[in-house]
């Protein structure tokens, strides 16, 4: 039972390798900019509106809210990366509602690479939010002691997020795969359903951490006092 898409490899040449994992991310990654470009093109023709535009800005509006209630202000300062790694998720594991095709968010290598932009990204926005010194006394806080240990918290919720998300799309995959074989005619569909609930889910789950995270490294000037 293969529960990732790396294990199917399309083409290789020498030590560079194509697999499925790959491939579906840079498909994932064109379909979201093809839809993005097909959804906004109507709003240069005056009055030009659709049903999937509309459904755009209700996420929009409502991942916009949930960073502001996170305490990152102006929301639209960070709504760019997060609305991307919300939508890239959302979309990856909303797909599985087609047969055969496999989450490459199910794939460590996949969610590694996600929460790899989400530790380069917290200290991008707390360095020029609250300028590098602050940022970096911050580690050193309440006391110097703290320092090596806020560093290996650094780097390990970066691990968590990526191990949290790989390990939940993983067994996700086990247990519809372990129904097929005990219930295949009416288990598979409500684990499908429930799937894409929980797709969603992690989705949301992710961006608001690294919202957290990054609204916890812009806040280093305010915990430093006048």
């Amino acid at each position: 039972m293969q529960l990732s898409p790396d294990h199917l490899l399309l083409w290789q040449a020498g030590f560079v390798k194509l697999n499925a994992t790959l491939l579906l991310t840079w498909l994932i990654m064109l379909l979201l900019t093809l839809g993005a470009h097909l959804l906004l093109r109507p709003l240069s023709r005056p009055g030009a509106r659709s049903r999937w535009l509309g459904a755009l800005e209700v996420v929009v509006l409502f991942l916009r809210r949930q960073i502001e209630e996170v305490g990152l202000k102006p929301a639209d300062r960070y709504l760019p990366l997060l609305a991307t790694l919300f939508l890239f998720i959302a979309s990856a594991n909303l797909l599985t509602i087609f047969p055969f095709y496999e989450p490459p968010t199910g794939s460590l290598s996949t969610t590694a690479a996600l929460a790899l932009c989400v530790f380069v990204a917290v200290p991008w926005y707390g360095i020029a939010e609250s300028g590098l010194g602050p940022y970096l006394r911050s580690f050193c806080r309440p006391t110097p002691l703290m320092l090596p240990f806020n560093l290996v918290g650094e780097l390990t919720r970066t691990l968590a997020l990526a191990v949290r998300l790989f390990g939940n799309m993983m067994s996700g995959s086990m247990i519809l795969a372990i129904l097929l074989v005990v219930a295949p005619l009416l288990f598979p569909v409500v684990m499908s359903l429930l799937g894409l609930l929980t797709g969603l889910v992690q989705a949301y789950i992710f961006t608001i951490l690294a919202t957290v995270y990054i609204a916890a490294a812009t806040r280093a000037r305010e915990e430093e006092g006048p």
